[in-house]
């Protein structure tokens, strides 16, 4: 089954994007497969919580798990980060965040 996630690029555009949640994605894997970012610019760790430049905004209210100790240590040493800050790399995509809407932060 694929969910429905709106992604606002770094330029500010808005992509309605599908995302299959049947393939284990993250967001930063799903913003990669569409190219919303330029090559190497995001996920440069590979999704390992262990750089920023997946660093995304959530700006709707739909349920995320919580952060695990490594994305709160990312965040705290982040550039741009805001209370609403997410690593996409570190969420995964299920029907259950069908609906989401993120916007990518600047590029540190």
């Amino acid at each position: 089954m694929d969910i429905t996630i709106k992604i606002t690029d770094r330029e500010g555009v808005i992509h309605e994007v599908q995302a299959p949640t049947d393939m284990n994605m993250n967001i930063m894997e799903l913003v990669r497969a569409y190219e919303l970012a330029p090559e190497g610019t995001i996920g440069i760790c590979g999704g390992m919580a262990m750089c920023a430049s997946c660093q995304c905004y959530v700006l709707n209210d739909v349920p995320l798990p919580d952060k695990n100790p490594d994305e709160e240590a990312m965040l705290w040493e982040a550039f741009n980060v805001k209370e609403n800050s997410r690593l996409g790399c570190q969420i995964h995509i299920t029907e259950e965040i069908d609906g989401l809407e993120i916007e990518l932060a600047p590029e540190s």
